[in-house]
């Protein structure tokens, strides 16, 4: 039940061309793959069982780094290893590999375990700290309201995912001739600035696919996810 506060909250972003924030946010659940990687076949397989679940938001993150192994990933992009890479020094990991899964940008493990990766979304479940009220205005920003700051600060991602199965079939090198399925594989991740813990409004990026799902992502330098706003 909202508080007579809560509303007066609700009221003064309405009033500043606002809609309600999202209910309860979902678990991120980030998988790192490769379609030349023969052991991301059943992380891939996991991960779209996973995409079906309420309650969880999983991104497909391709990366390019195996296609010298002779196939080059159709989705992969230099960002996404970029990203990988980031994770690895915020959770003190030597490199990077693949499939690997990263739970609410805290938790990691070996995407093909999935017994494993239940665990880690548990456990990411479990350690949610209440998020700052985050909403789309009608003007279509985004806005992000006040809260407890991140030690290093934040950033506000945006991330616009493909949900429709994307089947590839793989012609050269360790999965040749087989076909890799993937869901919500992610087509475009751009930083739209920094959140401070004081209220901000954010321009989102010129451009739209009506294939593609949209979501903003409040995440902290430390790399843990703090806030989630779905936008299509």
């Amino acid at each position: 039940m909202r508080t007579p506060g809560t509303i007066a909250i609700l009221a003064a972003w309405l009033c500043l061309g606002g809609a309600a924030p999202a209910a309860e946010r979902p678990v991120v659940v980030e998988l790192y793959t490769s379609q030349g990687c023969s052991a991301c076949l059943t992380a891939n397989q996991a991960a779209n069982q996973l995409a079906q679940r309420k309650g969880l938001l999983v991104l497909a993150l391709p990366v390019d780094y195996w296609d010298y192994l002779g196939w080059k990933d159709t989705y992969a992009r230099p960002a996404f290893a970029a990203r990988q890479r980031a994770y690895a020094r915020t959770l003190g990991r030597r490199g990077v590999s693949t499939p690997q899964v990263i739970v609410d940008g805290a938790f990691q493990g070996p995407g093909r375990r999935r017994a494993r990766v239940e665990a880690l979304i548990a456990q990411a479940r479990e350690s949610q700290a209440e998020a700052p009220e985050m909403l789309v205005r009608e003007d279509g920003r985004v806005a992000i309201g006040s809260g407890r700051p991140a030690k290093a600060g934040a950033d506000v991602w945006l991330v616009r995912f493909d949900p429709r199965p994307r089947r590839v079939v793989v012609r050269k090198g360790e999965n040749a001739g087989k076909t890799v399925v993937q869901r919500n594989v992610v087509r475009q991740i751009a930083r739209l600035g920094d959140w401070t813990g004081k209220p901000a409004v954010y321009r989102l990026p010129a451009g739209r696919a009506p294939t593609l799902r949209a979501y903003v992502l409040l995440q902290a330098k430390s790399g843990r996810i703090m806030g989630v706003l779905p936008l299509t």
